[in-house]
């Protein structure tokens, strides 16, 4: 197996790792906040559920697929931080529809933001940057 597939692997347990973190009591505040930043919610859940499955179900099928999953993941991800910090809301948990614009420090926003901008930006590292050094050609 390939270091792309192999990466995407790592993807779905570190999403999967993500999603148990709102059910480890080591993990929630006082307020049923995740670090104290993250509410838990079932689409927030659901959303990364279904990241987790894309990059296994990548990862099983083939390095393009793989591939595809990085490229497309890393700029969905990527910016829904960029835009979580710009406006404290992002849009694949539906934030920016649910809560608009929020007046938040901006410490809160980046802080709240930097793991869809750290998993979205490595993303795009993957898909534009490894995978392309790292396909092998066939000759004839």
């Amino acid at each position: 197996m390939d270091i792309i597939r192999l990466c995407a692997w790592g993807y779905a347990a570190l999403l999967g790792f993500v999603i148990l973190t709102g059910y480890i009591p080591a993990f929630i505040d006082a307020n049923d906040m995740i670090f104290g930043l993250f509410r838990r919610t079932w689409y927030a859940d659901g959303l990364h559920l279904v990241s987790a499955l894309w990059a296994a179900t990548a990862a099983m099928a083939s390095r393009r697929a793989s591939e595809l999953f990085f490229q497309l993941f890393g700029v969905f991800y990527f910016a829904d931080g960029v835009l979580g910090l710009l406006t404290g809301s992002g849009y694949l948990d539906f934030g920016i529809l649910i809560n608009g614009v929020l007046d938040l420090p901006l410490s809160t926003r980046f802080f709240a933001n930097a793991p869809h901008l750290g998993l979205g930006g490595v993303a795009i590292l993957i898909g534009y940057g490894l995978a392309p050094r790292t396909r092998t050609t066939v000759h004839a």
